[in-house]
């Protein structure tokens, strides 16, 4: 975390010449400071832009940045100013600790306490068991797991849920929809009501029904397979879940009934209209909502209350929910309701989604669920989960995705997951090339490995024996330099990814890892006669399979040691 260490030191700095009164009349640090990268590496490896003091200092920028120079303890690095700059350059001796800090088994590098064992509930996907999942399920289930991995990794006690909608008339008229199927096999001339079903996947479901000669009333039955192949889609896809949790269990269980009572005591609920109303205007909400309408049902959101009541009755102490764009003006309402039933609102968080555009022989597919549609379960069979995750995964949750089918199943340095899986694979295959037999391509014959497994074992375990910067050129030097660098900045973009509850960075992280590593393998020859030197390098190989493939299983996607 190099880059908020310099921030640190700097402020510390600038705060100490505050003090001193060498500062003009500057009385404190009122801007952020930016730790970036210098675009001239002869500057340095970090930069910090101390310029915005010039108009309470009334002094030059380099002068400035003299200043605060001088009370900065200089460590592992060296520091430079140009301008208004201050530069850090990383001496070789701290680029080695990283190296080492990596490969020690009993240090997990890139691992925080940021959640302190915080219980939290992610809910996430909970779609409608009534059909297939389309492509945007595919997004909420890979930002919903590949979050829940990430934060689990930082400390948080995590919880996946699943809320099926099964309450509902659309449970009803799934059940019509599947009637109207198993009739229309049966032979009769009998036709779906405007308002059904018409997807073919119920046809399907009529065939089972049928062959199994159930007796089961059809909404049971369609709810269930419906839940049967999301479940499976959904361990299939890599997205596991510790309770999927049925609305209609907060009926059977009173819990709705309950919770309008509370609501109804406290003041918050009046009748209106021959409605029943909740005062949510009181709070965050706009205006008021219907919770019972004129004809005696429940609205969605009366379950919904009922059920983020039973959350935090469970003794979660903050609930993230994973909705879509379209459900933003729902948020106030469901903040409201939990204020009013004496929680604090301020322990949900709902994060927000865009659409997937699916673009296949360059045109956007269309999805949905009624009528032919192109399905999560059709993609991932087209071009397999971690293409599918990844993709998914790439952009932040408030962005649309534009999803290349046919990109994401090429075998180039264009499709993003491949060149990330294809830096792993290589890294691997000069690991294992280091101890296999080689062929004198001369003499035809046989030679022996580089290094014995034993020898390469030894080193990789206790590198602190190794001094990775012997006997290299400035190309080479400049590339591994690079290439540690951003193994190192994983840390603190992991913290960033919870703070933010942005998976995509990790994403876009490992496209940078990867770029960095091909160009440390294009400047570096690793295997050689010299033993020494290829251990150093084995070492660094070794280091960058370690953050590659733990980030890329937190976002769920394999890291393949062959390709």
């Amino acid at each position: 975390m190099l880059k908020n260490y310099f921030i640190d030191i700097t402020k510390n700095a600038i705060e100490k010449a505050i003090e001193l009164n060498e500062l003009g009349e500057t009385k404190e640090l009122t801007f952020d400071l930016v730790c970036d990268t210098p675009k001239n590496k002869d500057f340095g490896d970090f930069a910090i832009n101390i310029s915005a003091l010039a108009k309470t200092a009334k002094m030059a920028p380099p002068k400035i940045a003299e200043t605060i120079a001088k009370h900065i303890p200089v460590f592992f690095f060296e520091i430079n100013i140009v301008a208004g700059f201050i530069n850090f350059k990383i001496g070789k001796e701290y680029l080695n600790e990283i190296i080492q800090c990596i490969l020690d088994d009993e240090e997990e590098f890139l691992k925080t306490d940021i959640g302190k064992g915080e219980k939290v509930n992610i809910e996430y996907v909970s779609a409608n068991p009534t059909g297939p999942f389309h492509i945007g399920h595919g997004r909420w289930a890979a930002l919903g797991s590949a979050l829940a991995n990430i934060m689990k990794y930082c400390n948080y006690d995590v919880f996946q849920e699943f809320y099926i909608n099964d309450a509902g008339n659309q449970i009803n008229k799934l059940g019509k929809s599947l009637e109207v199927r198993v009739r229309q096999l049966q032979g009769e001339n009998i036709e779906l009501e405007e308002d059904m079903y018409p997807g073919e996947y119920l046809i399907d479901c009529a065939k089972k029904y049928i062959e199994e000669k159930s007796t089961m009333p059809y909404a049971d039955y369609a709810k269930a397979d419906m839940l049967r192949q999301q479940k499976e889609l959904l361990e299939k896809f890599g997205t596991h879940f510790d309770l999927f949790f049925s609305e209609l269990s907060l009926y059977k269980n009173k819990e709705v009934e309950s919770c309008m009572e509370t609501l109804k005591k406290s003041g918050k609920i009046y009748e209106k209209d021959g409605a029943t109303w909740f005062r949510s205007s009181d709070y965050q909400d706009d205006q008021d909502r219907v919770l019972i309408k004129t004809d005696g049902k429940n609205t969605y959101l009366t379950a919904d209350i009922a059920y983020h009541k039973n959350k935090l009755d469970r003794g979660f102490e903050r609930l993230i929910n994973i909705w879509g764009a379209d459900h933003h003006g729902y948020i106030p309402r469901m903040k409201a309701a939990i204020d009013a039933l004496g929680y604090d609102s301020n322990k949900l968080e709902v994060l927000l989604g865009q659409l997937v555009n699916l673009i296949q022989d360059g045109e956007q597919q269309r999805m949905g669920k009624r009528k032919k549609m192109v399905t999560l379960d059709d993609l991932v069979e087209e071009v397999g989960v971690d293409a599918t995750r990844f993709w998914m995964l790439m952009r932040s949750a408030d962005t649309t995705i534009d999803f290349d089918v046919d990109l994401a199943k090429s075998q180039s340095d264009k499709n993003p997951v491949f060149y990330v899986q294809y830096a792993h694979a290589r890294a691997c295959s000069i690991l294992r090339k280091a101890i296999e037999p080689r062929i004198d391509v001369d003499n035809k014959t046989e030679l022996p490995p580089i290094l014995q497994e034993n020898i390469l074992l030894h080193i990789l375990e206790h590198p602190t024996i190794i001094t990775v910067f012997d006997n290299i050129s400035q190309e080479s030097y400049e590339a591994t330099k690079a290439l540690i660098l951003k193994m190192e900045e994983g840390k603190s973009l992991l913290a960033n990814a919870v703070k933010y509850r942005a998976p995509y960075m990790l994403c876009k992280y490992t496209m940078e890892l990867a770029n960095s590593f091909h160009h440390f393998y294009n400047y570096t020859r690793v295997l050689s006669e010299n033993k020494k030197d290829t251990m150093q390098k084995l070492c660094i190989v070794k280091s960058f399979t370690k953050v590659m493939s733990t980030m890329l299983e937190l976002i769920g996607v394999n890291a393949p040691e062959k390709m």
